[in-house]
C-alpha cells in the first residue's frame, strides 16, 4: 500500500492479491493533469466529489459526482479537473483476465473480452455497489467470502448492464440440495474464512452461478448468511457468560467492533447491551 499527498491532493494505492490482478486507488486531484495514455487492463471507478474531464474515444466527456468513469484496455484517454475544486474518485484497475473470467462464469461458456462503448456511465445502483465495495475493501475487516462475492457481483453487474454484447446468463433451477450442502457447511465452519471458490465447489457450481442460486434459494447472499450465523453463535456464547470481545473472535469476527456493527444491524441492539440484559436477568 502506498500513500502520498501534496497540498490538497491525496493519493492512496494498494493491491488485493486475493481478488486476482487488481489494484485499487482512492485519490483527490486538483491541479493534476494526465496526458493521453492507456492502461493494460480495465479502469473502472466512481467520482465521489467534484468532476473529472477526459478525452475518450474521439470526444471530450465529463464524469461528475455519482457517475462511473471507465476505460477499456489500450484505449487512449486523458484526465483533468472539470471544476475548480478538482475531483475525488475511487478506482479499480483490473487485468483483462479478471473480466473475461467473470463473463465466462456468467454464461458457462467461453466469451470474448467485454467491451464498453462509453467512458461515462450514469447507473446509480451500480455506482453505489462500486463505492460500497471499494470502501469495504479499504476498511480491511471483511471476510474473504464478502470480498470475493461483492467483487464478482460488481463485475457481473458492469458486464450485464453496460458491456456492448453481454453474455446470456445460464438458467437456474434444481439446485436446492446443492445449496443445502453449502448451508450445512457454513453452519459447521462459520468461524473460518471461507473462500467463495470453496463454497461454490461444494455446490458443484461456478462462483457466479452459485451466488445467483444461493440468493434465490435463501433470500440472502452467502456472506449475509454467514454473518447471520456468526451473530447467532456469538449471541449464544454471550448468554453463556462469554465476554463480547472473546465471543467475537471465537465466531470469526476480527474484533469486538466488527461484531458490534453486525450484531446491532441484525438484532437492533449492541452485544454489550445484550450482555448487560443477560447479567441483570
Amino acid at each position: 500500500m502506498a500513500k502520498t499527498s501534496a497540498g490538497n491532493e491525496r493519493v492512496k494505492l494498494w493491491r488485493l492479491p486475493e481478488l486476482g490482478k487488481v489494484d485499487l486507488l482512492r485519490a483527490t486531484y486538483v491541479t493534476q493533469t494526465f496526458p493521453r495514455h492507456t492502461h493494460e487492463g480495465f479502469a473502472v471507478g466512481v467520482i465521489e466529489h467534484g468532476a473529472l474531464g477526459f478525452f475518450y474515444r474521439g470526444e471530450n466527456v465529463v464524469a461528475p459526482a455519482g457517475f462511473i468513469n471507465l476505460a477499456n484496455p489500450g484505449e487512449p484517454h486523458t484526465g483533468h479537473a472539470a471544476v475548480e475544486t478538482g475531483w475525488t474518485y475511487r478506482m479499480f484497475y483490473l487485468d483483462v483476465d479478471v473480466l473475461q473470467k467473470a463473463a465466462h462464469q456468467m454464461s458457462g461458456r467461453l466469451q470474448d473480452l467485454p467491451f464498453f462503448r462509453v467512458g461515462v456511465i450514469y447507473d446509480e445502483r451500480l455506482a453505489g455497489l462500486i463505492l460500497n465495495l471499494h470502501r469495504i475493501l479499504e476498511k480491511g475487516d471483511a471476510s474473504l467470502l464478502e470480498k470475493e462475492s461483492g467483487f464478482l457481483r460488481m463485475l457481473a453487474g458492469l458486464i450485464a448492464r453496460h458491456a456492448d454484447a453481454p453474455p446470456l446468463l445460464r438458467s437456474t433451477g434444481r439446485e436446492r440440495l446443492r445449496i443445502r450442502r453449502v448451508r450445512e457447511y457454513i453452519e459447521e465452519h462459520f468461524s473460518e474464512d471461507i473462500p467463495l471458490s470453496m463454497a461454490a465447489s461444494i455446490a458443484c457450481l461456478s462462483p457466479f452461478h452459485f451466488l445467483r442460486v444461493f440468493s434465490e434459494e435463501t433470500g440472502l447472499t452467502p456472506h449475509a448468511y454467514l454473518t447471520q450465523v456468526r451473530v447467532r453463535r456469538a449471541k449464544a456464547l454471550i448468554e453463556k457468560g462469554w465476554q463480547v470481545a472473546a465471543a467475537a473472535c471465537e465466531v470469526g469476527f476480527t474484533d469486538q467492533s466488527h461484531l458490534t456493527r453486525h450484531f446491532k444491524r441484525i438484532t437492533g441492539i449492541t452485544p454489550g447491551y445484550f450482555s448487560k440484559i443477560v447479567q441483570d436477568g
